[in-house]
C-alpha cells in the first residue's frame, strides 16, 4: 500500500483533489486512513474478503491478496490490469474472492476464484486474468448478445442487471434464484421470477441476493378485487366471531402460490409470498412443486425437502444461534381435506400451463414459459386499488363528497404508462412522478395517509392516498417483455398490504369507479429523468441470519418482496456478508440479518426483518457500504462537509494474522474522527474488513458548493416529510376538520395538501438525483436543476397557488383550531419543524409560515446557484447556463413573494368588507389590486345622496353602490370582467382632466378621480391587471402579450362573456375575438335555448361567413343556415336547411331569399324531393325568371315568376309528353296559348286554369287537317267542340303555317339574368361591363384566398396540385398591347384553370350553368320541343361568358376578331386563332 507523497507536477497534484481514496480498517479513535496515490483520479472501487479493485479513466487497479495471479509475490501496491487498457471499463465490483469490470458497451469481464463457476469460465476453478463473459439470450431468435448496466459479486454466484433490467446469474446456490439442481451453473441465466419486473439495482450478499424494483403503474383496465383466490377459490377474508366482536382477517395463503388471470394478458403475471412474522405464528406455507430441495440446494439450510405434494411449515426456534444451525419443526398444513384433492389441483394447474405454451405464439411473445412456481400464495387485491387505509380508518364516505371538480382534477392528472429509459446507468434514470393530488379524491371523514410503521419517525411514503396495489401477487410461468408496445401487459410490483376489510375494500372500489381510475405516473416525460421514489426491496437465497428480511430464517429459492419496506422510498440496497442494508430517499438506513458484531447499528430489535439503525437525531446518512462484519454510511451533519459513521467490529493490530479480530464491536453507529481531514467524501465502499472512501478537495469553491446544494437538498426533504406525515396527515385522519373548515375550504385544503405531496415528491427524487450527481463524474450540463428548470417551476407554481387561495378564503383561521386540538395550543411541533428562533410567534402565523415554508427554498436555489456560478470563468457555457438558472429561480421566488403579499391583503380586506352579498365576490382565486376606500374614484353624474366604492380585482372590477355614503350599507355591486373592460383616459372640458371612460361589452361609464396621480394610479392598475387576465388566455396557458410599448392592453382580444341585459344577446355567451367592447372577429354566441351562431362579426353584428343553428318548436328540429351575414343579417351566397326539410341554396338579402339560388322541398329535401325550383327570388319569393320541377305532378315549369306565382311567359312539360306555352296569370295559364302533343297535334287558343281548353281555337291534326271553333273541357278527357272542321288541299296544305313551340317562352338573352349579375357582384361590378378592372382582379384575389380557407369548400384537405393552382389563379395575368397568340395561349390556359375551380368567379358561373341547364332540359325537361331553346341558351350563355372574359382581358378583339400571330409559335399551334371560333364553338368536355 503506497502512501501520500508529495509531488511536484502541477497536472498531477490538480489531478489529485477529485477522486482520492482513503483506506481504513474499524473504528478506533487511532486509525488514520491511509491514501491510495494513483496517477488519475480514482472513479470507482471495490472490495472483496482481501482484495479491491480501483477503477480510474481507462485503467483497472486490483491489490490485496490474489491467489489466482499464479505468482510468487505481488507488489504492495495497486497494479494495474493490462488485459482490460483500452475496453472502456465503467464500473468494477469483487465477490468475496472474484472480480469483475464492466464495459463502456455492456460486456463483462471477470476473473478470480471460479471453482463454483462464480466467473462464468467453464472448466477453470480459477480464472488468472480478466476473461470475456458473454450473456446471452437463447430464448430469442436468433439469440441476442445482452447488454448489461451493472454486476453484483457474492462469495459463489454473481448477478447481473441488463439495460432492459432483467436479472441474469450464474455460479452455485440458492441465491441465484434459478429452477435448476445442477451447480455450478456456468453460463449466465436469467432469474424468471423477475422478468417483467423493472429492476433498477442488484446487491450480493455472501449467500444471498438482493434487487430494488420499481414500481410501474397500474394498467387502465385492471379488475375489481375478488374475494376468492384464483386458484384454490378458498375465501381471502376469513371472520372468527369472539365474545363480544368479529376478528376480520386477510392472511390467505393459496397452498401452490400461483395464480393466474383469467384472460390472456393477465396470465403474464407475477408471483410473491407474503412476508412472516417473526415470533408470532407459523410461517407460510411452502409446498414444493419441483423435485428440488431446500437441502440439495442452499447448502446449510436444515429445511429439509417433503414429497411433491406435502406442504411444510417451519418456525425459527427460540434457541437458533447467529450461525443459524437449529432444528424446525414440520406440520402439516393445507386447506384442503385430503392429498387427493391437492393432487387434482395440481394436474388442473399442469394443464392449464400446456394450454398456455401452446397459446404462447397467439400471443405474439417470443419466451417461452419458465418453469417456476411459487412456494406461497400473496395476499390478493385489486389490481388499481388507489388507497390503503389503516384498520383505525373510518369508513369512506360514498359518492356525495365527490363534486364536479374533484372529478375535473381527476380527469385532467389521469396520465398514461411511463416509457422506460435504456441508459447506461446502473441505478435509477426513469421515474415514476409525484402521485395522484389529495385533492384528486375528495373524502370526508377519511385517513388518506398511512402510519409510521414500527413505531418509527416519519417514514417518506408519498402523501398519496397510499401507493397503488400494483397488479396481481401472482407466479410468472411466461416471460413478460418490457416492450412498449405491451406496455399494458406490463405486471407491477407489489407493495406492502395494509389490512383492509372487505366491506371497506368494496367502499374503495365505489369511490374509485365513482372518481376514475388515477394513476401516479406524470404527464411530463422530462420528470422521467429523476430517481423513482416508488421501489421495493426483493431478496433471496440463504436466511440462516435473517439476512432476506422476512421475519424467519428460512432459505428462499426464488426472489420474494419484503413487505415491510414497500413503501419506504429504498432508493439504495447494499449487503454484507450476512446482513442486509437499504437506504431511502429520507437519509435513513435499514438494515437486518446477521447483528453478531453489531453491523446492524441497532439494539434490542428483531434482527429478521427491516429496522431503523440507529443514528442521532439530524444526521443524514446519504449512502452505505456493508462489509463482512461492519457497515459503514456517509451522511449530512451539522456542517456541508459529509460525516462518517461506522458500525460494527473494531479490527485492532495483531501479531496473529490468522485471528486479527476483536470480539469488540460498536452498540450503535459511531462518528469516525478523522472524516473532516480527508476532504469532501461522494462513495463509500466495504469489502472484508477493508473500509473506502472516495473524496475530493474543495478545488475553487466547487466542490463544497454542490455538497452544500445537496445536503440542503437532502434536509429539505426530510422537512417535508415529516410535515407530511406529522402534521397533514393527522390533520386529514380528523373526523372533524371537514365541519371545522366548512366545504369549499376543505376542498381548498385538500388541493394545498396534494400539491405539498407532489412537491414533496419532487424533492425526494431531486435529492436522490443530487446525491448521484455527487457520485457520478459532477458535470454541470447532467444537474438536474438547471437542464429541466420547468420541472421545478411548475411544480412550485403549482403548489403557490393553493396556498394563497386557502388563505384568502380564511382556510388558516379555520385550521387554527383543530391544529391545537392535535399539536397543542402553542403548536411546538410546528415552532420546531420550522426552526423558529422566535418564542411568542402567534400561533396563527406559525400555521401560515409552515406552508409557505416550502416556497422560501427558492432563495436557497437562488444563493446557491449564484454561488455556483462564481465557480467558473464568466466567459464559460457552464457560468451562463448556470446564470440562466439562477435568473428563473430568482424571478419565480420574486413572483412567489408578491403572490403572498398579494394573498394576505387580500384576506385582510375580506375580513373588513362589510357590503352585503361579499360571499358572490369572495372566490378563492381573487386577489385584491386596490380599492376607492378614500373616495380616490367617484362616479360621473352621481346623485347627490349616492356612494361608490370601486374594487379591482385581478379578474374583475367591482362596482359597490349605496344611498348612504357609508361602505357599510352597500346595497349592491356590479361585476365587469377584466377580459372584456376597455379603458382609456379623457379629457374633456365638461368632465375635466382627471376621467376614466370605462367599456364594457354592455355598458360604458365614466369615472373621476381626485387627482392626476390618482388618476395614473388607477389607470395603470386597471391596464395591467388586464394585461394579467389576457397573458392567462381561455384555456389557462401563459401566453405572449402582445401589448404595446406604452403598457397599454391590446384593443383587440379574445374572451369570454355573458350577456345579461335584455335584448336579443340576453343570456347569451360569447366566445371569440373583440374590439373595444364589441364582438369582432371570429367567435361562437351560444343562447340558452340551443341557438349558436360561430363565425365572424364586425362592430358587434354577425359580418362574414358564419354557421348558423336555431331551434324550431313546431317541428322540434334545429334550422341550420351556412354562409354570409352583413351587419347582423344573411346577406350574401349561402345555404339554409329549414326544419320543414326543405332546402335553400343561393343567395340571400336582409334575412330573405334574394337573387340566384335553389330550393328543394319534400321529405328532407332528399334527391326524392317532391319539388325543386331553381331560379330569381326577391325579398323571399321567387319573382323572374326560373324553372321548377314538381315531382309529385310530373311537370316542369320554365318561365317568369312574380311574387312566388307563375307569372308571365312560361313553357309546362308533363311527364305524359304534352307541352304546353303561354302566359301565366296567378300561377294559372289564361288567355292565349300553344298545346303540343308527341303525335304532333297542335292546339292554339284560349285557355282557362287548370289547362282547360277554354274559347277560341284552332285544333291542327297532324296530317294537316284542321278544327277551327270553340273549345271546351280537358285534353286527354273528351272536348266539346263546336266550329269548322277542314280538309285543305296539298298544296293549300303546305302553304298552311302550323304553330311551333317557343313563341311564347322566355327569350334565351332574359334567361338566368341573376346568375351572371351575381357572377359580375362578385368581381365588383355593380351593373353588367360598368366596374374597374384592376379591382375586378382583387376581388378575385380575394375570393380565392379567403374562400379557400374555408372548410366548407374543401371536405377533405386539397392535394398539392389543387394547393399550387389555387396559388396560380391568385396571381393577377399581366399583359401589354394587344393580345397574340402567344398571350392569347396563356389567357386560355388561365380559363381553363378558372373554369375548373368553383372558387374563382368564372368556376362558379360555370357550374352554376351546368347546374340550371340540366335542371332545365334534363329530366321531365328532355322535350324535343325544348332543343331551338336549348342551343339559344347556351349561345347566350357563350355571349355573356365572353363578355365577363373582355371585361377581364381588354386585350381580347371583339366577337369575330382576329388575333395577331407572333413570330413564335405558341406552345400549342402556330396558325392565327380566331376568337370566335375559340369562344363560341363548344368542345366536348
Amino acid at each position: 500500500m503506497l502512501m501520500e507523497e508529495q509531488n511536484s507536477s502541477g497536472e498531477e497534484e490538480g489531478s489529485r483533489e477529485k477522486g482520492v481514496l482513503y483506506r481504513w480498517q474499524g473504528y478506533s479513535c487511532r486509525v488514520t486512513p491511509e491514501r491510495l496515490l494513483l496517477a488519475r483520479p480514482v472513479l470507482h472501487a471495490a472490495l472483496g474478503t482481501s482484495h479491491g479493485l480501483l477503477l480510474t479513466d481507462g485503467h483497472v487497479y486490483s491489490f490485496g491478496e490474489q491467489p489466482w495471479k499464479r505468482v510468487e509475490s505481488l507488489p504492495a501496491g495497486p497494479v494495474i490490469e493490462s488485459v482490460l487498457s483500452g475496453q472502456r471499463v465503467i464500473s468494477v465490483s469483487a465477490g468475496s474472492y472474484h472480480c469483475s469490470a464492466l464495459t463502456e458497451d455492456g460486456l463483462i469481464h471477470m476473473w478470480g476464484e471460479n471453482s463454483h463457476g462464480q466467473c462464468g469460465v467453464s472448466g477453470m476453478d480459477q480464472v488468472s486474468s480478466p476473461t470475456p463473459v458473454s450473456v446471452v439470450d437463447g430464448e430469442t431468435h436468433p439469440p441476442q448478445l445482452v447488454r448489461v448496466l451493472n454486476v453484483a459479486c457474492g462469495a459463489q454466484h454473481t448477478l447481473a442487471l441488463s439495460r432492459k433490467h432483467e436479472v441474469w446469474a450464474w455460479g452455485s446456490g440458492c441465491q441465484l434464484g434459478l429452477v435448476t439442481s445442477v451447480f455450478p451453473v456456468w453460463k449466465p441465466q436469467k432469474v424468471e421470477h423477475l422478468v417483467g419486473r423493472y429492476v433498477d439495482q442488484i446487491a450480493c450478499g455472501g449467500f444471498h441476493s438482493l434487487a430494488l424494483v420499481q414500481i410501474l403503474a397500474p394498467p387502465e383496465d385492471s379488475q375489481q378485487a375478488r374475494d376468492r383466490c384464483g386458484q384454490c377459490k378458498q375465501s381471502l377474508f376469513t371472520m372468527t366471531d369472539k365474545d363480544d366482536h368479529v376478528i376480520i382477517s386477510d392472511e390467505h395463503y393459496c397452498p401452490l402460490g400461483v395464480e393466474l388471470n383469467d384472460s390472456k394478458e393477465g396470465r403474464r403475471s407475477g408471483q410473491s409470498s407474503p412476508a412472516q412474522t417473526p415470533q408470532s405464528k407459523n410461517s407460510s406455507p411452502h409446498f414444493e412443486v419441483s423435485p428440488l430441495s431446500s437441502k440439495n440446494i442452499c447448502e446449510g439450510s436444515s429445511v429439509g425437502s417433503q414429497k411433491n405434494t406435502r406442504s411444510q411449515e417451519a418456525q425459527p426456534d427460540p434457541s437458533l444461534t447467529e450461525t443459524g444451525h437449529a432444528s424446525h419443526r414440520q406440520t402439516k398444513s393445507t386447506p384442503y381435506p385430503d392429498e387427493q384433492a391437492l393432487q387434482d389441483y395440481l394436474k388442473r394447474i399442469s394443464d392449464q400451463t400446456f394450454a398456455e405454451q401452446a397459446e404462447a405464439p397467439s400471443l405474439g411473445g417470443s419466451h417461452p414459459p419458465s418453469h417456476q412456481s411459487s412456494l406461497t400464495c400473496p395476499f390478493r387485491s385489486d389490481q388499481s386499488d388507489e388507497l390503503t387505509l389503516r384498520p383505525s380508518s373510518p369508513a369512506l364516505s360514498g359518492t356525495d363528497s365527490i363534486t364536479a371538480s374533484s372529478r375535473q382534477r381527476c380527469a385532467s392528472n389521469t396520465t398514461t404508462d411511463r416509457k422506460h429509459s435504456t441508459s447506461d446507468d446502473s441505478s435509477q434514470h426513469s421515474s415514476v412522478d409525484g402521485g395522484i393530488c389529495i385533492s384528486d379524491l375528495v373524502i370526508s371523514n377519511g385517513c388518506l395517509f398511512e402510519s409510521c410503521e414500527d413505531g418509527v419517525g416519519p417514514t417518506g411514503m408519498d402523501f398519496c392516498p397510499g401507493d397503488p396495489l400494483q397488479g396481481k401477487k401472482s407466479t410468472s410461468l411466461t416471460d413478460i417483455t418490457l416492450e412498449d408496445t405491451e406496455a399494458h401487459n406490463r405486471r407491477g410490483s407489489l407493495p406492502g398490504f395494509s389490512p383492509v376489510s372487505p366491506s371497506g375494500s368494496h367502499r374503495i372500489n365505489h369511490l374509485r369507479a365513482a372518481v376514475g381510475a388515477v394513476t401516479t405516473t406524470s404527464t411530463s416525460e422530462s420528470r422521467n429523468l429523476l430517481p423513482s421514489l416508488y421501489t421495493e426491496v426483493w431478496s433471496w437465497g440463504r436466511g440462516q441470519e435473517g439476512q432476506l428480511g422476512h421475519g424467519d430464517y428460512l432459505p428462499r429459492l426464488q426472489p420474494l418482496c419484503i413487505k415491510s419496506l414497500s413503501k419506504k422510498e429504498v432508493v439504495k440496497i447494499t449487503a454484507g456478508a450476512n446482513h442486509s442494508l437499504a437506504l431511502t430517499a429520507q437519509c435513513q438506513v435499514y438494515s437486518w440479518g446477521s447483528d453478531k458484531f453489531g453491523q446492524l447499528g441497532r439494539m434490542n430489535a428483531p434482527s429478521t426483518v427491516p429496522n431503523l439503525t440507529m443514528i442521532s437525531e439530524g444526521i443524514r446518512v446519504w449512502d452505505v457500504a456493508a462489509g463482512q462484519t461492519h457497515t459503514l454510511l456517509l451522511a449530512d451533519g451539522d456542517c456541508y462537509q459529509p460525516i462518517l459513521y461506522y458500525s460494527g467490529e473494531q479490527v485492532l493490530e495483531s501479531t496473529d494474522n490468522d485471528n486479527p479480530l476483536s470480539r469488540t464491536y460498536t452498540q450503535t453507529p459511531t462518528l469516525l474522527p478523522f472524516c473532516m481531514n480527508i476532504g469532501y467524501v461522494s462513495k463509500v465502499f466495504g469489502g472484508g474488513l477493508n473500509c473506502l472512501a472516495l473524496a475530493d478537495q474543495n478545488a475553487m469553491g466547487f466542490i463544497a458548493t454542490i455538497h452544500e446544494l445537496a445536503s440542503a437538498e437532502r434536509k429539505f426533504y426530510c422537512t417535508l416529510s415529516k410535515v407530511k406525515s406529522g402534521i397533514l396527515s393527522p390533520l386529514l385522519a380528523r373526523t372533524s376538520l371537514a365541519l371545522s373548515l366548512g366545504p369549499s375550504s376543505m376542498l381548498l385544503f385538500q388541493e394545498m395538501a396534494g400539491s405539498f405531496s407532489k412537491l414533496c415528491h419532487l424533492m425526494g427524487q431531486h435529492s436522490v438525483s443530487l446525491t448521484n450527481f455527487l457520485q457520478r463524474g459532477k458535470v454541470i450540463k447532467t444537474l438536474v436543476l438547471i437542464k429541466n428548470t420547468d420541472i421545478f417551476m411548475d411544480t412550485y407554481k403549482e403548489y403557490c397557488d393553493p396556498v394563497g387561495n386557502f388563505l384568502v378564503m380564511g382556510g388558516f383561521q379555520s385550521l387554527l383550531k383543530p391544529s391545537q386540538e392535535c399539536f397543542g395550543k402553542k403548536l411546538e411541533l410546528i415552532q420546531t419543524l420550522l426552526e423558529s428562533k422566535e418564542k411568542n410567534t402567534l400561533p396563527y402565523d406559525l400555521l401560515v409560515n409552515l406552508f409557505y415554508m416550502p416556497l422560501q427554498h427558492l432563495h436557497g436555489y437562488n444563493r446557491l446557484l449564484l454561488k455556483l456560478a462564481h465557480c467558473f470563468e464568466v466567459s464559460t457555457e457552464e457560468y451562463e447556463w448556470i446564470q440562466n438558472g439562477c435568473s428563473k429561480y430568482e424571478d419565480l421566488a420574486r413572483l412567489v413573494s408578491k403572490q403572498r403579499r398579494d394573498a394576505e391583503a387580500t384576506f385582510s380586506f375580506w375580513k373588513n368588507f362589510k357590503g352585503k352579498n361579499s360571499d358572490s365576490l369572495r372566490k378563492p382565486s381573487r386577489r385584491l389590486v386596490c380599492e376607492s376606500n378614500n373616495k380616490a374614484l367617484a362616479l360621473q353624474n352621481a346623485g347627490r345622496f349616492s356612494a361608490s366604492w370601486f374594487i379591482l380585482f385581478n379578474d374583475v372590477l367591482a362596482h359597490a353602490q349605496g344611498t348612504i355614503p357609508s361602505k357599510k350599507l352597500f346595497s349592491s355591486h356590479y361585476v365587469y370582467p377584466l377580459a372584456t373592460l376597455w379603458v382609456e383616459p379623457i379629457s374633456d372640458k365638461n368632465v375635466g382632466q382627471h376621467g376614466l371612460k370605462l367599456t364594457t361589452p354592455e355598458d360604458s361609464f365614466v369615472v373621476l378621480a381626485t387627482s392626476p396621480l390618482e388618476k395614473g394610479k388607477w389607470l395603470r392598475a386597471i391596464n395591467q391587471a388586464i394585461e394579467g387576465v389576457l397573458a392567462v388566455g381561455l384555456n389557462g396557458r401563459i401566453r405572449v402579450s402582445r401589448s404595446s410599448q406604452k403598457g397599454e392592453p391590446p384593443v383587440s382580444r379574445t374572451s369570454t362573456y355573458t350577456f345579461s341585459k335584455e335584448g336579443r344577446l340576453k343570456d347569451a355567451t360569447y366566445e371569440g375575438r373583440w374590439l373595444s367592447g364589441k364582438l369582432h372577429g371570429k367567435g361562437t354566441l351560444k343562447w340558452p335555448d340551443g341557438t349558436v351562431y360561430c363565425g365572424t362579426f364586425k362592430n358587434g353584428l354577425e359580418d362574414g361567413f358564419g354557421d348558423f343553428m336555431m331551434p324550431n318548436t313546431t317541428f322540434n328540429k334545429f334550422e341550420r343556415y351556412q354562409g354570409h351575414w352583413k351587419e347582423g343579417k344573411i346577406h350574401g351566397f349561402g345555404k339554409f336547411w329549414y326544419a320543414s326539410g326543405e332546402v335553400y341554396e343561393g343567395s340571400f338579402r336582409d334575412n330573405m331569399r334574394h337573387g340566384h339560388g335553389m330550393l328543394r322541398s319534400g321529405k328532407l329535401a332528399s334527391p326524392s324531393s317532391s319539388s325543386v325550383f331553381v331560379g330569381q327570388w326577391v325579398q323571399g319569393k321567387r319573382t323572374g325568371y326560373g324553372v321548377c320541377d314538381d315531382f309529385s305532378r310530373g311537370e316542369k315549369y320554365i318561365g317568369m315568376w312574380l311574387d312566388d306565382q307563375r307569372h308571365g311567359d312560361g313553357v309546362v312539360i308533363t311527364q305524359f309528353g304534352l307541352y304546353y306555352e303561354g302566359n301565366f296569370c296567378n300561377n294559372k295559364m289564361m288567355g292565349n296559348g300553344t298545346l303540343l302533343c308527341d303525335d304532333d297535334t297542335v292546339f292554339e287558343g284560349e285557355f282557362s286554369e287548370d289547362w282547360t281548353l277554354c274559347g277560341k281555337g284552332v285544333l291542327f291534326m297532324p296530317n294537316g287537317d284542321s278544327l277551327d271553333g270553340v273549345f271546351d273541357g280537358h285534353w286527354g278527357a273528351g272536348l266539346r267542340v263546336a266550329g269548322t272542321f277542314t280538309k285543305p288541299f296539298e298544296a293549300l296544305r303546305r302553304e298552311r303555317k302550323i304553330p311551333v313551340a317557343g313563341q311564347h317562352a322566355v327569350p334565351a338573352e332574359e334567361k338566368w339574368k341573376a346568375v351572371f349579375d351575381e357572377c359580375w357582384s362578385r368581381l365588383g361590378c355593380e351593373t353588367p361591363g360598368e366596374g374597374v378592372h384592376e379591382k375586378a382582379w382583387e376581388n378575385i384575389a380575394i375570393a380565392l384566398t379567403a374562400r379557400r380557407r374555408q372548410p366548407r369548400d374543401r371536405p377533405k384537405e386539397p392535394s398539392r396540385s389543387q394547393t399550387k393552382m389555387l396559388e396560380s389563379l391568385e396571381v393577377i395575368p399581366h399583359h401589354v398591347g394587344p393580345v397574340t397568340a402567344d398571350s392569347y395561349n396563356n389567357i386560355r390556359r388561365y380559363l381553363m384553370k378558372a373554369c375548373d375551380t368553383p372558387l374563382h368567379p368564372l368556376g362558379w358561373l360555370l357550374e352554376t350553368l351546368v347546374t340550371v341547364y340540366r335542371m332545365t332540359y334534363v329530366g321531365v325537361g328532355s322535350n324535343r320541343r325544348l332543343l331551338q331553346q336549348a342551343v339559344e341558351e347556351i349561345q347566350s350563355y357563350l355571349t355573356h361568358i365572353f363578355q365577363i372574359v373582355r371585361f377581364l382581358f381588354p386585350g381580347l378583339p371583339e366577337d369575330g376578331g382576329f388575333i395577331l400571330d407572333s413570330s413564335s409559335s405558341s406552345d400549342e399551334g402556330t396558325d392565327p386563332l380566331n376568337s370566335s371560333t375559340h369562344l363560341e364553338t363548344p368542345q366536348q368536355g
